[in-house]
């Protein structure tokens, strides 16, 4: 099982010799990493970073996996050239450093990756996922874009918004049972809050004996313990992008 003692153990795993296939474009004021499908596809896939940042090859592994799926996947720069957090940096500063980047305020961001995906990609269904503060940034997402037709939010919960249970697109909350990060209470209060406030389809998973960042660390190789949750956790993604997208 993993354990590291980490705050946000998400860049940890076998990432280091993964460059990825696809490539970094400009989409109007943000880079982006894009990867396309081997067939003609009109399906469309939003990744959203962690705080390691866009280039994380772990994030664009999990690009690179719903491009072999039929999805043209973008992962953009959602910190605009902002450093993202470097794991050696000390902990106790990350609150500060995380005051310009609001995960919830990334509308700007959104549109422009939306239009590119339309205008550009062809793109008539889209859908997002979100990791650790991309899973925040997913559930803002999903509250505020009735558009994208699907939403997968990996181990991250909006916390400040009134609004935060009235998600007006269907959602997939994936989380793990031992995350620092996210006590289960927090999970618990916002299933029971979804339940009676959410008219949008949605569906709470907890996965026993993980820990944060456990699904989209490239670890299904050197950890076979975990490697039987890491793969259900890609297959409900899968499926819940599958079922709403069409």
């Amino acid at each position: 099982m993993a354990n590291e003692a980490k705050p946000c153990p998400c860049h940890i795993g076998d990432k280091l010799d993964y460059g990825g296939l696809g490539q970094d474009v400009q989409i109007d004021h943000i880079k982006a990493y894009v990867v396309k499908p081997s067939a003609p596809s009109d399906g469309a896939v939003i990744v959203i970073q962690d705080i390691f940042g866009w280039k994380l090859p772990n994030t664009r592994y999990m690009a690179d996996m719903l491009a072999a799926n039929g999805y043209t996947a973008v992962c953009p720069d959602f910190y605009v050239g902002k450093e993202p957090w470097d794991p050696s940096n000390d902990w106790s500063k990350f609150q500060e450093w995380l005051k310009d980047k609001k995960a919830t305020e990334i509308n700007k961001e959104l549109d422009a990756v939306l239009r590119f995906l339309k205008e550009q990609c062809g793109a008539k269904h889209i859908g997002a996922v979100g990791f650790c503060w991309g899973g925040v940034a997913a559930h803002y997402l999903a509250l505020q874009y009735p558009e994208v037709e699907a939403v997968v939010s990996f181990y991250g919960i909006v916390r400040e918004r009134e609004d935060k249970y009235e998600l007006m697109v269907p959602t997939l909350f994936v989380f793990a049972e031992k995350d620092n990060v996210i006590p289960l209470d927090q999970v618990s209060l916002l299933e029971a809050q979804l339940k009676e406030k959410c008219t949008a389809d949605y569906l709470v998973k907890v996965f026993p004996g993980q820990t944060h960042g456990f699904a989209h660390r490239k670890r299904e190789d050197i950890n076979p313990t975990d490697t039987p949750s890491i793969l259900e956790a890609r297959a409900d993604m899968l499926n819940w992008l599958k079922k709403y997208m069409k």
